[in-house]
């Protein structure tokens, strides 16, 4: 029952689960640190499960994640209610994060949410994530939707297919294009991208060992353009470099694509259909769609 869940503790663990620790949840929120530590307490015994783990940041548990799911639905619904009810005291915002990829975030994304009507008057938070791992952050309930490489729902989310995230291997013309890939420096973003290996592997070799990682989308460019070694850069980040030479291709009949679904809850509210529409319209525009 609603009465079983006190939604002034509720928005407590949500702020503290946002914020990421007591002082900064008590900042937020406009009360004493002891106080969220009082609230979350409480909250811990009438659920009867602990909710936190009490680290810096602070980590959820399966528990907490629930209680969280919940307090964030309810925030947007409330919002979403005011709004149509004409109570939106101060015209406040609605808050809505967002898990996306680097490529995504700095290539096609952003022109995407210019599409969402200002009258919704949404206040985004984004949060930086390999698609692989954005579903993550969906199911600890930290974030409403997610662009993600998988077409496995999270429980309570709803998906939807954008398109292809192309990528290609590039390098600076110092480097040439007849490079043995098992001995050219290569770039990478971070130790969970396998987009090098993977080209590597599909020419039945390895990549160099002698790897450098860029965990930014445009550091990772620039690190390719000034020949610190090839690496797969997104087709909507080349750009006109391939044709004015400052870029060549290692192979441009075999691309890497990567397929990119939208996941967000199953939630009947308007600021979350207005962001989805934009973003699978925008999606159908900038990401390709390859034969099969």
């Amino acid at each position: 029952m609603m009465t079983d869940l006190p939604l002034d503790l509720v928005r407590t663990l949500l702020a503290v689960a946002d914020e990421g620790t007591f002082d900064a949840a008590a900042s937020a929120l406009h009360v004493t640190p002891s106080a969220i530590s009082q609230r979350v307490k409480a909250l811990e015994q009438r659920t009867g499960r602990v909710l936190l783990i009490r680290t810096k940041p602070v980590r959820l548990t399966e528990s907490g994640q629930a209680v969280v799911r919940f307090g964030r639905q309810l925030a947007l619904l409330e919002a979403d209610t005011r709004a149509e009810l004409g109570l939106t005291a101060g015209d406040e915002p609605v808050r809505l994060p967002i898990a996306v990829n680097a490529d995504s975030l700095a290539t096609w994304f952003l022109p995407a949410l210019t599409r969402v009507p200002p009258e919704q008057k949404i206040c985004f938070e984004l949060h930086r994530e390999d698609q692989d791992h954005t579903t993550t952050l969906l199911r600890e309930g930290l974030v409403m939707a997610a662009v993600t490489s998988s077409p496995d729902p999270v429980a309570g989310c709803s998906v939807h297919r954008l398109g292809h995230m192309r990528y290609l291997a590039v390098a600076s013309p110092e480097l040439g294009t007849d490079l043995s890939l098992a001995e050219a420096p290569v770039v990478v973003f971070d130790r969970r991208d396998d987009l090098q290996d993977r080209f590597a592997r599909e020419r039945g070799t390895l990549a160099s060992p002698l790897r450098h990682y860029v965990p930014s989308s445009e550091g990772f460019f620039d690190a390719v353009a000034a020949g610190m070694g090839w690496g797969m850069v997104p087709v909507a980040q080349i750009g006109n470099r391939l044709r004015d030479g400052s870029f060549v291709c290692l192979d441009p009949d075999h691309p890497i694509d990567v397929p990119l679904f939208w996941q967000q809850w199953k939630l009947d509210s308007p600021a979350l259909a207005a962001v989805s529409a934009a973003v699978t319209t925008a999606a159908a525009d900038l990401l390709v769609d390859p034969p099969g």
